[in-house]
């Protein structure tokens, strides 16, 4: 159970979101280890477009193999915040967000791409953009104290791997729209280090 990939836990919730009709994309750790530094993860993030009538079709669809609790589904959806699924074959943690309603929210979750994840699997999935992963990051990391080794390392990693790729003027945008462009512009610098 260790050993096991994030890869197979994401196909199973991937084709029951997809047969459901419900709007989603991978976000988190394993966004940002495709667009930058790859790094070992026991979540799996993703952003849902979910309300109170799914929930129940969702639950059914999701068991046995994954844990949920309903009433966590039904605190998530009407506070806009994530519920946990938990695969009981790989231990794996899926982490879904409600998609908020905030001006960044609807941007972040209109970018997203289908993109091959493992080509030797054949696994395509939707993925936020590496600019929004970077831009969410930062806002993490600053809600968090601006503390998050792990979270720096996530968004530098970014900048680094996908440097001359990015929209510039989309991040700028947003960081400043969001309060922490003198942070955007640190890690634009730790990246070239």
């Amino acid at each position: 159970m260790n050993d096991a990939s994030p890869l197979e836990p994401l196909r199973a919730i991937a084709a029951i979101l997809d047969q459901l009709g419900l709007p989603w994309c991978l976000g988190g750790s394993l966004a940002s280890s495709f667009f930058g530094e790859p790094r070992a993860t026991r979540d799996i993030d993703l952003i849902v477009e979910l309300s109170l009538a799914d929930i129940e079709s969702l639950a059914r669809n999701v068991e046995p193999r994954f844990y949920v609790s309903r009433e966590a589904m039904k605190e998530a959806v009407t506070a806009r915040r994530s519920f946990n699924i938990i695969d009981t074959e790989s231990g794996f943690k899926l982490d879904l967000f409600v998609r908020g309603d905030s001006a960044f929210d609807v941007s972040e979750f209109s970018r997203r791409e289908v993109v091959l994840i493992d080509p030797g699997a054949r696994i395509s999935v939707p993925i936020k953009s590496a600019e929004d992963s970077i831009l969410r990051k930062l806002l993490w990391f600053q809600e968090g104290g601006s503390v998050s080794d792990q979270q720096w390392r996530d968004i530098t990693g970014i900048l680094a791997a996908q440097a001359g790729k990015l929209d510039e003027q989309y991040l700028t945008l947003w960081a400043r729209q969001l309060g922490f462009e003198p942070l955007l512009s640190r890690a634009v610098s730790d990246a070239r280090e």
